[in-house]
């Protein structure tokens, strides 16, 4: 199957081709007819799978059938759950649509409202974060009388960062009728519980149960909490890369591992949520153009970076569910290209690791570096807390002294403890007291 399939228009058909795109994907595929008989669809599709032209060319398509203005007023709204995936979408938008004369703007936080105003003014679609829209909207500066069609991107994302009041309270704003379009990378209860509310009689499109791409090569690295930034520069140092995704939990961990990197020479940035709008803007760019071949991000990035240079996606933490792991990954091994996602895993991931290879589909490769010394001991334990005491052993708390998980074998160091006197045990407890 090709674009000429769908008839579209040629300006349309002219946006298509300077964007390099030759054959649908298969979320295009099954999308795109569905939306331009205007039907409301619920699509399920995972992070790379063109989901975003999937809506984005039936709904340019038909503002053009009814000959409305590419400049305005609003007709098509969507929400998307972070500003990194506002601005891809309008991106898309706006290269799809330059022929067309089609005009996006993209509305969202951290940066000054006037601007983004006066491009809505003169825009027919308007990208945007629930937060800033709604404030925007409460304060009568943007109008949305005349849409006619809403989009609902990412939404168990949305979900998930609390946007849901927002969302309700924007769509109370709208005209009643209206096609509605709800994409979603997961099904759970809270996002058919909305899809029920807001689509009639949907037409459901799915991919692939958003299983991870299978070009994607998956690998485990076993390995102790600790050793955990001495093996990632033993892995950087022995990978071929392009560029390297790397997922930390925590904002903080994100920008000292980044620094850390780059300190070692591996041109390394990062992106939280913590920095502005400008300095977000300069570490996505510089990753795109390869200025930095490593960026260290949280989570609030997986849904939200589009660059078709990184060949590695490495889980420094693992996610906190299966789902998740997809949506990391996703950004690698794109458009059919072959990528791999790295997984340091501790014991404390088995749970975890299961759930991953139950999605992956097979048992992920457990690899462990031959010139890494996975028996180094931790030089700075973290404090332990104490445990009730054992009236027959005062001093001791219950349970045994835990091994620490170095790798595959399960290598440990063993510490021995000064039990402390009961006079020490005495100042502290004053000390606490005080």
């Amino acid at each position: 199957m090709s674009f000429n399939t769908f008839s579209f228009d040629r300006r349309i058909m002219a946006g298509i081709k300077s964007c390099g795109y030759e054959t649908p994907t298969p979320i295009q595929t099954k999308a795109i007819p569905e939306v331009l008989k205007g039907h409301d669809v619920m699509g399920l599709a995972q992070t790379g799978t063109g989901k975003t032209a999937a809506f984005a060319l039936p709904i340019m398509q038909r503002m053009l059938e009814r000959k409305f203005s590419g400049q305005g007023p609003v007709r098509t709204l969507v929400l998307a759950p972070t500003r990194e995936l506002a601005l891809q979408i309008h991106d898309n938008f706006m290269a799809l649509g330059v022929e067309a004369g089609i005009r996006s703007a993209a509305v969202f936080g951290g940066v000054g409202a006037t601007p983004q105003i006066k491009a809505a003014r003169r825009s027919s679609v308007i990208v945007a974060c629930p937060g800033r829209l709604l404030d925007l909207l409460n304060q009568g500066v943007i109008k949305l009388d005349k849409l006619d069609t809403l989009v609902l991107d990412e939404a168990d994302r949305m979900l998930d960062m609390g946007f849901l009041p927002d969302i309700r309270k924007i769509m109370s704003r709208l005209p009643k009728r209206r096609q509605n379009l709800l994409f979603s990378a997961t099904m759970p209860n809270d996002i058919r519980a909305l899809a029920d509310n807001i689509l009639h009689n949907p037409a459901t499109v799915q991919v692939a149960n958003t299983a991870p791409a299978k070009s994607v090569e998956h690998v485990f690295y076993p390995v102790a909490q600790h050793l955990k930034n001495g093996l990632l520069e033993k892995v950087l140092e022995k990978t071929d890369y392009d560029s390297v995704l790397i997922f930390t939990r925590t904002k903080h961990k994100a920008k000292n591992l980044a620094r850390k990197l780059d300190f070692r020479g591996h041109k390394a940035t990062f992106l939280q949520g913590n920095m502005s709008q400008n300095q977000r803007q300069r570490a996505l760019d510089g990753f795109r153009d390869g200025s930095f071949k490593v960026m260290v991000a949280t989570d609030i990035a997986a849904r939200g970076i589009d660059c078709d240079r990184i060949t590695h996606v490495i889980n420094f933490d693992v996610p906190d569910t299966a789902e998740t792991y997809t949506h990391r990954i996703g950004r690698t091994g794109r458009a059919g290209r072959s990528g791999s996602a790295f997984t340091f895993v501790t014991r404390e991931d088995i749970r975890l690791m299961r759930e991953i290879e139950k999605i992956v589909g097979h048992n992920v490769e457990h690899c462990e570096l031959e010139d890494f010394d996975y028996g180094q001991p931790n030089r700075n334990p973290a404090p332990q807390k104490r445990g009730p005491r054992n009236p027959r052993n005062p001093g001791s708390s219950r349970g045994g002294q835990k091994r620490s998980f170095g790798g595959p074998k399960g290598r440990s160091s063993e510490n021995k403890k000064r039990r402390p006197s009961k006079s020490s045990s005495r100042r502290r407890s004053v000390a606490k007291s005080a």
